[in-house]
């Protein structure tokens, strides 16, 4: 793939290569479609071609990911710490998939600063951080599991990319295009969907996995959402939405319950700028999502310690329920003209 610096790639292989005890991945926290398939995708890869891998999340990621190939492998470090360091201890070779900044590790932060072996960096949002020896980091990708099979294809390890790393990687780029509603202006994503097409995937199976695998409960909560807990700004094209933590406890709520909810008030006429707000114990989850060019990584970024893609960022507020969407009300009329610009 010509948009990715070749001289970075042989790099990233050379690591990989002079790797001689395992090789640890790590997604974020609460990692999403993208990055659990870009970790099993890259751990399938790499098992196929002789390395010994380990995988560890900082958290608990959705059941509807479970299906892929390695899932049984993910070591949670929320749930076990120790045996998460022992496999940081264990291996000579970190490379982290789809974050950009230490804090999206939280509490597993500490254990990826003190790491001393070597330590790579796949990424796709803006602005990487600088806490890895390689950084491969690229905005124009959809997704980092579009970027990780470009990277792979101009190395060694290109022919070890079966049907179920194929698999995973599809689901990464997948829901992080929105089943490609978003983040798809660039043809060389449909180019790599096809690759992966040829390598066996069954795309129909895959959807139906991710997006026909959900409880009644969850149902029950989105239409909840809609019904008592959307408000719409017609004046400002936004709308928002919030979820509070007896909600949660009425649907028994599990981890991935709430994705894709962000998007529901953007099928509403008119609407370009949607919100959720998401009650944590000691924070409020944030999330946006725009259409057009209405950025909302500046949003997120200014007010909501967050960041992100221009149409799909997130971010945290450590104060109440209530005061996170009182901020969010106070500062649509700043980014008035913006939002109007954006409405075709």
């Amino acid at each position: 793939m010509e948009r990715i610096d070749i001289e970075i790639v042989k790099r990233f292989e050379q690591l990989i290569k002079n790797s001689s005890k395992f090789i640890v991945l790590v997604p974020h926290t609460n990692p999403d479609g993208d990055a659990m398939g870009s970790v099993l995708g890259l751990w399938r890869i790499l098992q196929n071609a002789g390395f010994k891998v380990k995988i560890v999340s900082p958290t608990k990621y959705p059941e509807f990911y479970h299906w892929m190939d390695g899932h049984d492998q993910v070591i949670n470090f929320s749930h076990h710490p120790k045996q998460s360091a022992r496999a940081f201890a264990e291996s000579d070779l970190l490379i982290c998939l789809d974050f950009n900044q230490l804090s999206r590790l939280g509490d597993m932060k500490p254990l990826v600063e003190s790491f001393e072996g070597k330590k790579i960096l796949v990424d796709h949002h803006p602005n990487p951080g600088n806490f890895t020896d390689l950084v491969i980091s690229d905005i124009t990708f959809s997704s980092t599991a579009e970027l990780i099979f470009a990277v792979l294809q101009s190395t060694e390890f290109a022919p070890y990319i079966d049907r179920n790393a194929a698999t995973s990687l599809f689901t990464g780029i997948m829901t992080d295009t929105g089943s490609f509603a978003f983040n798809v202006s660039n043809p060389n994503t449909f180019e790599v969907v096809a690759q992966l097409t040829r390598l066996g995937i069954d795309q129909q199976e895959i959807y139906s996995k991710v997006y026909d695998n959900y409880s009644a409960d969850r149902m029950r909560l989105m239409g909840f959402c809609l019904s008592n807990r959307m408000t719409v700004y017609p004046e400002y094209h936004a709308a928002s939405m919030y979820i509070t933590r007896e909600d949660q406890k009425a649907f028994h709520f599990v981890t991935g319950d709430n994705e894709g909810f962000v998007n529901m008030p953007l099928s509403i006429n008119g609407i370009i700028f949607s919100a959720l707000f998401t009650e944590k114990e000691k924070y409020i989850k944030v999330s946006f999502r725009s259409k057009g060019d209405f950025a909302v990584n500046e949003v997120s970024e200014k007010y909501f310690n967050g960041g992100g893609h221009r149409n799909a960022a997130g971010g945290e507020y450590f104060a109440s329920l209530q005061e996170a969407m009182t901020q969010f009300e106070n500062i649509l009329p700043e980014f008035e003209d913006r939002i109007k610009q954006s409405v075709k």
